[in-house]
């Protein structure tokens, strides 16, 4: 093809390119619940189903460590942000992120901290605490195995540092599995620890048990950024949603039976519970 015939071709693309759509890359952050190559596994299936649903990439963002997460959610990294309440809460006030909506686990769209011992610890009672050391999973912005555990101690009067002794473990089954080895006296966490795979599988569960939970809250949340074109929201909204059902295969590398739409006030009793604990109002 001679340079006459090149020219013509090369202006005819030129005027073509402009007009096709060119979309930025979404981001969607975890939180480091698990370890990143876990979380990979569970989650890229649903950035690929945003991506075809969507028509423009999605792409998994997880960070190495709560840190460099919490570094992403305070810089708007994310467009689409997955973490605990308390995580929401923050990220709502000072970020302006939007809830659409949260995890339906074992069924259920609550969930409730929970505190939980060895059977054979002699301790039937939150107040048979005193005195003890709790280990609590992940460390003070963990929800559902922190400040929800911490609410159920303060309501019987105990308080930390106090009373009992507060310790940390990487995450709400290395607390549970702690205790189960005898590493502290009890374990904060969610209320369905004793239910997880992974758990059930390095320890014997029935010889632990639950000896107080908190009063539920909704689950853990989705949002986005509170810029987000409200067409784009509700797409991303209507297509997890939708996915039981329709893309089970989704939900169940995810870890979850459903995702159910969540709006703002949904979040009220966390607000409670958190306020109750911290004295932040949020």
């Amino acid at each position: 093809m001679n340079g006459k015939r090149i020219l013509p071709l090369i202006l005819c693309i030129g005027l073509i390119l402009p007009s096709l759509p060119v979309f930025a890359e979404l981001q969607m952050g975890v939180f480091p619940r698990r370890p990143v190559a876990k979380t990979h596994k569970m989650f890229k299936p649903l950035a690929e189903k945003l991506s075809q649903e969507l028509g423009e990439p999605v792409k998994l963002v997880v960070a190495k460590d709560f840190k460099a997460f919490w570094k992403g959610v305070q810089n708007r990294q994310y467009d689409i942000v997955h973490y605990n309440q308390y995580h929401y809460l923050l990220s709502h006030k000072n970020q302006g992120y939007r809830v659409i909506a949260v995890n339906e686990e074992f069924g259920s769209s609550r969930i409730a901290g929970s505190l939980s011992v060895r059977t054979d610890a002699g301790i039937a009672k939150v107040e048979d605490l005193r005195g003890k050391t709790i280990l609590f999973g992940g460390g003070k912005k963990a929800m559902g195995s922190f400040i929800a555990p911490t609410a159920i101690l303060k309501k019987a009067g105990l308080e930390a540092g106090k009373d009992y002794t507060v310790r940390f473990a990487k995450n709400p089954p290395s607390a549970v599995i702690g205790v189960f080895n005898k590493a502290a006296d009890a374990a904060g966490s969610g209320n369905v620890i004793l239910k997880i795979k992974g758990v059930q599988k390095k320890i014997d569960v029935g010889q632990m048990q639950m000896i107080a939970e908190s009063d539920e809250f909704i689950h853990l949340p989705w949002a986005v950024k509170g810029d987000m074109a409200e067409e784009k929201v509700e797409r991303i909204r209507s297509i997890m949603i939708s996915l039981k059902g329709s893309d089970d295969a989704v939900l169940k590398s995810a870890g979850v039976t459903n995702f159910v739409k969540a709006v703002d006030g949904d979040f009220d009793k966390v607000r409670e519970i958190v306020e109750f604990v911290t004295g932040e109002a949020l």
